[in-house]
């Protein structure tokens, strides 16, 4: 199977994976669940039936680097996917992106309403900490304590929340490639780096190994977010599954913006080695990984 292909099945298999942890671990039926209400109603709607599951993809095949069998990952896993899945809610709000559409289906606070879709996030969010705490996660307190701290680190206000303001500050301000460098390594690298991070906690990897990990994460992570800018310059609503275009029409510095779609293109390429170039040590281990990286600079939604 080529390369690519083996790449694509693994992630599906792994976000049908995702998917059903995800649907068991927000079932309305569970013992001390909310009862099927409007708020357990959004929280599902947000959190299932969609998305390529890369954030916890990278948790699954980062910790199987050093071992860790997939069934031991789905909560680390589950728990990044609703700290992502809140950040999708909250940033479509009206008083944030104000988008209507992810996913190609109506935001939350267009399916719901604004205040249910503030309290699905917040709920996902706490949520998150709570699957993360459970000694299934791990049997070792001290390697669950490292997760909770690493994900609180990662979404918080030296993080994913920080990163957001950052951003909503630059829509009134003149920005340079650095600042823009800057936000995205927060708003939308913290989660990503965590990810991968998180697969090396649970696989107890070495001081050396899990610095190279947090390395392609970081490399990863900011080609991630170049290939979203040149999906809202260049691509189609229809494909990517939300608005495009929206960057410009706010005037808002990108990566595209202020390099131009050409230079956002070679500087994604070499994002792209880089991140491959951190794996070296891994070999052979690593080559799902590898094909991560070209999948994220090559994505079409």
């Amino acid at each position: 199977m080529h390369g690519a292909d083996m790449f694509e099945k693994k992630l599906a298999l792994a976000a049908e994976a995702v998917e059903r942890h995800l649907s068991e671990l927000l079932a309305n039926d569970r013992p001390g669940s909310v009862e099927a209400g409007r708020l357990g109603h959004a929280m599902r709607y947000g959190a299932l039936g969609g998305g390529k599951r890369m954030r916890p993809f990278l948790v699954m095949e980062t910790a199987g680097l050093f071992g860790v069998r997939q069934s031991l990952t789905l909560n680390a896993a589950a728990a990044v996917e609703c700290v992502h899945c809140y950040s999708l809610i909250h940033d479509d709000l009206p008083a944030m992106d104000d988008d209507e559409l992810r996913r190609g289906r109506p935001t939350v606070h267009m399916a719901f309403d604004e205040a249910t879709a503030i309290l699905a996030g917040d709920a996902l969010l706490t949520f998150a900490f709570e699957i993360l705490g459970r000694p299934e996660t791990h049997a070792d307190p001290a390697t669950r304590s490292e997760l909770v701290l690493g994900l609180a680190r990662a979404s918080g206000w030296e993080g994913m929340a920080g990163g957001q303001q950052l951003d909503l500050e630059a829509e009134d301000a003149v920005q340079n490639i650095e600042d823009v460098e800057r936000i995205q390594a927060l708003k939308t690298g913290a989660l990503i780096r965590f990810a991968a991070e998180a697969g090396a906690i649970l696989g107890r990897a070495s001081t050396a190994e899990r610095r190279a990990v947090v390395n392609f994460a970081e490399k990863l992570g900011l080609a991630f977010q170049i290939a979203d800018d040149l999906l809202d310059a260049t691509g189609d609503t229809a494909i990517v599954g939300k608005a495009t275009g929206k960057d410009a029409a706010a005037g808002k510095a990108t990566f595209i913006s202020l390099l131009g779609v050409p230079a956002a293109r070679q500087r994604l390429a070499r994002l792209e080695a880089e991140a491959i170039s951190a794996l070296a040590a891994f070999g052979t281990r690593a080559s799902v990984l590898r094909e991560a990286a070209h999948f994220v600079s090559r994505r079409r939604s």
